[in-house]
């Protein structure tokens, strides 16, 4: 058979088969309720974008493990680099001793942040990690009680990061009280900021404004040009930080290291997770030094900055800054105009196609009725066609592939997408 990384989708029966369908059974007994999943795939292996399940049904993936496997599932050089570290040291706790590992990388990210302020590192786990540390450093550095964010904006489920999300109600339900004093304003609208400041939200008792560049769980959203710059103005006006949320739109994904950098903006505190290991579980949150003030004991992690994650990081990077980020800008303008000219064959099925490099969604449903129903409907045929999509926001599919992205999947991907939509135009 073709080798997993250069084959297409290949569907051999009924999903999920007979290995994948007794798994299903298996999880249904031991597993959280509380995970979502879309369709009934039980992964065996992976290479580049492509997948395998139990019963060896080959899917093309347009998910990269929720925007994480940005340079590919298992790529040789980051496995390589995993194998090396793990054969020397896989733990000693970079909060009470000192590791080369963890050094190397937080000097890379502290050259990569956009300023000319040098910067600081702090390792969490994963994003919420990353976005409880930077609530904890901006109120400790300016003394001051309250956040704000944005509606639709995920940020993460513990609890200072389900404070600041406001993207669904499940997130939200059953779990008050909350952390204090967060406000949210509209997403893409200064307006709605400053109205804020001028009622509820006094300015001078704002510790940070938390935003992603690019929201992600709300929908894929691109905000208008003057939205961040016009963020970077009012809190250097306030002396509040701006605390970016690049957790799933950093590392390449957008065609540049970080979805800021799109529009010229410095971040106080940046956070970051999902495709900086590659797969490993790793967080940061990257600070101006004069900024990252706190005290030794603080704030640490145990398991945050684990030599092996910093060694799969180190080598995700030079991979993305050498080669993949110039992928993500080529393979995603192919995306896009693939999916626009699907928008033109199918106007009453495609509200929208909008994003960077390839971070990219598909609004779906007539400009006068936006369509969750048929949204979960498209991811699902695609699953059954051999493509992996995921759903955001109230009405959209996402599309994160891996940033090594062939033209060729490229294709097959709007291909299948295409074959989707005509069966709904026919049978509905």
């Amino acid at each position: 058979m073709i080798a997993l990384y250069r084959d297409g989708p290949r569907i051999l029966g009924a999903l999920p088969g007979p290995k994948s369908a007794a798994w299903l059974e298996r999880d249904a007994k031991v597993m959280s309720p509380s995970y979502t999943r879309m369709y009934p795939l039980v992964v065996r292996r992976a290479r580049g974008a492509m997948i395998e399940d139990l019963d060896g049904n080959r899917f093309l993936d347009f998910t990269a493990g929720i925007a994480v496997t940005n340079v590919g599932h298992c790529h040789p050089k980051v496995t390589a680099a995993i194998r090396k570290q793990s054969g020397r040291l896989v733990h000693m706790s970079g909060t009470d001793f000192y590791y080369t590992p963890q050094v190397r990388l937080a000097e890379r990210l502290a050259r990569l942040a956009p300023g000319s302020e040098s910067k600081r590192v702090f390792y969490t786990n994963s994003g919420a990690e990353a976005i409880e540390a930077a609530l904890k450093l901006a109120r400790h550095h300016t003394g001051r009680p309250r956040a704000m964010a944005f509606l639709r904006a995920f940020h993460g489920r513990t609890y200072g990061a389900m404070a600041l999300s406001a993207s669904k109600p499940i997130h939200r339900r059953g779990f008050a009280p909350f952390v204090p004093e967060v406000h949210h304003a509209r997403y893409g609208d200064l307006e709605s900021v400053e109205t804020l400041l001028k009622t509820t939200c006094p300015p001078d008792e704002l510790a940070a404004i938390f935003v992603e560049p690019i929201q992600g769980e709300g929908g894929y959203i691109v905000p208008p040009g003057d939205f961040l710059p016009g963020l970077r103005k009012l809190c250097d006006k306030n002396g509040a930080l701006l605390v970016l949320d690049e957790i799933q739109s950093g590392i390449g994904r957008t065609g540049r290291m970080f979805a800021c950098e799109h529009w010229n903006v410095e971040a106080d505190i940046m956070c970051l997770a999902k495709g900086i290991a590659n797969g490993l579980p790793l967080g940061a949150i990257v600070a101006r030094a004069s900024v990252m003030d706190w005290p030794p004991g603080s704030h640490a992690s145990t398991f945050g900055g684990n030599p092996v994650a910093c060694a799969a990081a180190i080598e995700t990077l030079k991979l993305v800054e050498t080669k993949y980020m110039q992928n993500a800008r080529v393979r995603g303008e192919e995306l896009r105009l693939g999916l626009r000219r699907l928008q033109s064959e199918h106007p009453t099925l495609i509200r929208d196609v909008r994003g960077l490099g390839l971070m990219i969604g598909l609004e779906i449903g007539s400009p006068e009725a936006p369509s969750a129903e048929l949204r979960d409907k498209i991811i699902d045929r695609a699953f059954h066609r051999g493509l992996l999509l995921l759903p955001c926001g109230p009405t959209t599919v996402r599309f994160c592939p891996p940033l090594c992205l062939t033209s060729r999947q490229v294709d097959i991907g709007v291909q299948i997408v295409g074959d989707v939509l005509k069966d709904l135009s026919h049978n509905e």
